[in-house]
């Protein structure tokens, strides 16, 4: 998302709307999110993300942002003041049929004749992925692997390796989850647990290592930061278990 947002709308923080309370054309808003934002300004926005195919497809569109809009409206006294609105739809269909329109990323506001922004609070963004054509050598930006990422992620048998990155790595983990059955992910959410678990005791087991270490190593001269090195204890801690030897 923060690929197609400006640097005045980097997402900060970010939830999903509850479906449950979608109670216009529920069947039809099954494949559309509402994401309420919090830029890193503090400023609230709203994405409003689809992906599945359908007819009118530009008519649907300007008609399912009313909803975002609407969903402002506060009982009592309101001044109409609205939070931008992003409309974001990653589509796996092209809407523009004629040759010369066919684009594959398109970004839309409300101009006047004069083509300058009339509005600055309702913008469109349109990705046609058919129309995506980079291959994995001609991916320059993070958004081209982005794209790159998610038109070809159901073919990929590993990660490629201009996809090797931290991030990605972590996409992919996610899709993986997300691709499971329920038994699989119950069997995988137990080995969590299991694994937090272990985890969790050996490194209370190294701790409880290091500090003994450590109050051997004070029966001697040494400075704080000298008994830090071996054990991997800060100076803080180790002052803490002077003071706590001085007590006892």
């Amino acid at each position: 998302m923060n690929q197609l947002l400006p640097v005045y709308h980097q997402i900060a923080d970010l939830n999903f709307r509850n479906l449950e309370n979608l109670a216009d054309l529920s069947a039809e808003r099954k494949a559309i999110f509402d994401i309420h934002c919090k830029a890193v300004s503090g400023e609230r926005f709203i994405v409003e993300m689809q992906k599945a195919k359908v007819k009118y497809f530009k008519d649907r569109s300007l008609f399912y942002v009313t909803f975002p809009i609407r969903d402002q409206a506060q009982q009592g006294d309101w001044n109409f003041r609205l939070e931008p609105i992003y409309f974001v739809a990653i589509l796996d269909f092209e809407y523009d049929e004629a040759e010369e329109r066919r684009k594959f990323r398109r970004d839309v506001t409300l101009k006047d004749q004069d083509r300058d922004l009339f509005f600055d609070k309702l913008f469109f963004k349109f990705l046609q992925m058919p129309l995506f054509k980079l291959k994995e050598n001609e991916l320059k930006t993070k958004f081209d692997k982005w794209c790159y990422f998610l038109k070809n992620l159901e073919s990929f048998d590993y990660i490629p390796s201009i996809l090797n990155e931290p991030i990605f790595q972590k996409a992919f983990g996610t899709a993986e989850l997300a691709r499971f059955t329920a038994q699989q992910r119950d069997s995988y959410e137990q080995s969590l647990i299991q694994y937090r678990d272990l985890k969790s005791a050996l490194e209370t087991a190294v701790e409880e290592r290091e500090i003994e270490i450590a109050k051997s190593l004070l029966e001697t001269k040494l400075s704080n930061e000298e008994i830090g090195k071996p054990t991997g204890l800060t100076v803080e801690q180790i002052e803490q278990l002077r003071n706590e030897i001085k007590k006892h």
